[in-house]
């Protein structure tokens, strides 16, 4: 079987299990999906390095690139492997110098770390066939309302504040500060006001 790169396209809350994310992956140049159920605190990780939001301390994923970084290990591509029970199975393909090492990894750090690095995604096509949809292409709601979901999804809805009524500056300052505090979920609702009045303006 070959490998297809996929990318990220979406990030939302899972449909199957409470207090849960799916990642939603897409096919590079094709139209096939590939969710995979992870939890919130990968999810946030993901989210965080996907909308380029910089802690005021580095998360576990960021000092992982950091360790990579100074050491000269470069991640070249993630590999989801084997799909078991329900489970996907990930590989890290790091190189240093002329070797190249294969690191077991669950799938939801394996993204966390893609995305940090930049670095492409791919799996056994044998899994996507197994656990993959067909996108409609002539119908995209299903990813356009899940991208729209992508971070404010990693929020909790049922808190209320009021950050519709402010400025642009003042939630600029508010996010700040929430960054400061490594306070992400509120960083994210701050965030998603802040995209909604540049949208509008």
């Amino acid at each position: 079987m070959r490998k297809i790169e996929l990318e990220i396209i979406a990030l939302s809350h899972s449909v199957t299990q409470s207090h849960s994310f799916a990642v939603v992956l897409g096919e590079v140049g094709g139209s096939r999906r590939l969710p995979i159920v992870i939890g919130g605190f990968e999810a946030q990780a993901i989210a965080v390095a996907l909308d380029n939001m910089k802690p005021s301390r580095p998360l576990t994923h960021d000092l992982m690139k950091t360790i990579c970084d100074t050491f000269e290990i470069q991640l070249e591509y993630i590999y989801i492997s084997k799909l078991l029970d329900g489970v996907f199975y990930s590989n890290l393909v790091c190189k240093k110098g002329d070797d190249l090492f294969e690191i077991d990894s669950r799938t939801s750090d394996a993204l966390a770390l893609a995305v940090r690095f930049d670095c492409p995604i791919y799996v056994e096509e044998s899994i996507i066939l197994e656990a993959g949809v067909e996108a409609d292409p002539n119908e995209e709601s299903m990813v356009s309302s899940t991208e729209e979901k992508e971070i404010s999804d990693l929020t909790n809805p049922s808190s209320s504040s009021n950050y519709a009524d402010m400025t642009v500056a003042e939630l600029q300052t508010h996010l700040k500060a929430a960054l400061d505090n490594e306070d992400y979920e509120l960083a994210a609702r701050i965030r998603d006001e802040l995209n909604k009045k540049k949208h509008s303006s």
